[in-house]
This record gives C-alpha cells, sequence and structure tokens, in this order.
C-alpha cells in the first residue's frame, strides 16, 4: 500500500485495484501512519504531500475491513514460520492471515517484503 502511495508504484496500484474483498490488520494502518511521518520527517515529501498521502490512506483504509491484532494473532505470531529468520512484525501479519480462517488458496497477501512472500507462497496463499 505504502509503495503505491508513497513511492508511486505501479504494480502496487494496480493490485490495490483488483477486485476483491479487502482485509487489513490494522498493524498496516499504524505501520503506514509511522511511514507518512518518516517520510516527512526526513524530507522525502512535503507537508503538502503528507497531508494527500494521509488522505488517501484514510480514504483506502474506510474501503478495507481492519483485522485485529488479537491474544491468539500474538501467541502464532511467536511460533516459527515455515522460512525463518521473519521479522515480529512480519509474523504478526502472517499470523493475521492465519487467523482469518480462510483456505489459504483463496486469499492473496500484498507484499513487497520478500520474507513475507516466500512465507506466505509456502503456507499457500498467492501473493501479489
Amino acid at each position: 500500500m505504502l509503495a503505491a502511495l508513497l513511492e508511486q508504484n505501479a504494480d502496487a496500484k494496480r493490485a490495490l485495484r483488483a477486485p476483491g474483498r479487502r482485509l487489513m490488520s490494522a498493524l498496516t494502518v499504524a505501520e503506514a501512519n509511522r511511514a507518512i511521518v518518516r517520510a516527512r520527517s526526513m524530507g522525502r515529501i512535503t507537508s503538502a504531500q503528507e497531508r494527500a498521502v494521509a488522505r488517501a490512506l484514510r480514504r483506502f483504509v474506510a474501503r478495507c475491513d481492519l483485522v485485529a491484532i488479537t491474544d491468539d494473532v500474538l501467541l502464532r505470531a511467536g511460533r516459527p514460520f515455515p522460512v525463518e529468520p521473519i521479522r515480529t512484525l512480519d509474523a504478526i501479519h502472517l499470523a493475521t492471515a492465519e487467523a482469518l480462517g480462510e483456505q489459504p488458496s483463496l486469499v492473496a497477501i500484498l507484499t513487497l517484503d520478500v520474507r513475507v512472500r516466500t512465507n506466505a507462497t509456502a503456507m499457500g496463499y498467492q501473493t501479489t
């Protein structure tokens, strides 16, 4: 999502516009907002761009179903994944996908992170 908003990544934009239901971990919202703040504080974007990206993020989040980070998600995140090592926040994202209880082949995970993509694929999820 941030690749589409901050970096204008065409593949990410296309994936975000694809048909289907959108679910997002509450963690993603926090990470996205932090990335916007970091980009502004590091001079990568202007204050006007910061406001525009924040608005676009709010619009996108409003179109998504947010998934809470539950105790079960945190417990699962603490156990091994198919391809280690994986960072804690990435483990929380993958554990959130598992907590949905959907058949992995019916779920596509949008990520640019190689570790998340590798694990998601190993777990049977589609990745874009």
